[in-house]
């Protein structure tokens, strides 16, 4: 038996989008020792570390960091979060996202809003799922009116 469909579950220009994830990010222990092995790993398929916030890196090609390791001192290896992070055509979408999340019982970590300290266009919102991950739904188009 399939799942049941859910109306208006499915964003037209979302969906149409083709790919679904932006963005997957873990946690790590060790931080530089991670960077090491994945530097070596991804290496070898062609990728690198493309950004790197000291606390935060991210791998893939220029332009396009889509697998990201973090480290949280605070969080013991049996707490660490996954990040997801969801592709959104626009802004309005990250709204409806955020919307969705907590009629559906996600706790807000961040409301929707622009991030410029991770680039210009960078539009998202960051939620806590019901099992604990941060999920997120985020643009990279976002032009701030004015």
């Amino acid at each position: 038996m399939g799942l049941p469909m859910i109306a208006g579950a499915l964003s037209a220009p979302a969906a149409s989008m083709g790919v679904m994830i932006d963005h997957l990010g873990i946690n790590c222990a060790d931080l530089d020792a991670a960077k090491a092995f994945y530097d070596q790993v991804l290496g070898s398929l062609g990728f690198s570390r493309v950004m790197d916030f000291g606390v935060a890196c991210g791998y893939g090609v220029e332009g396009d960091p889509a697998f990201w390791l973090s480290s949280y001192d605070d969080q013991p290896a049996a707490q660490r979060e996954v990040h997801v992070a969801f592709k959104a055509a626009d802004a309005d979408a990250v709204h409806a996202f955020h919307e969705a999340a907590v009629a559906a019982g996600a706790e807000v970590l961040h409301a929707p809003r622009p991030w410029p300290e991770y680039h210009p266009g960078y539009y998202g919102v960051f939620v806590r799922d019901l099992d604990g991950n941060n999920v997120e739904a985020v643009t990279h188009t976002y032009v701030a009116a004015g």
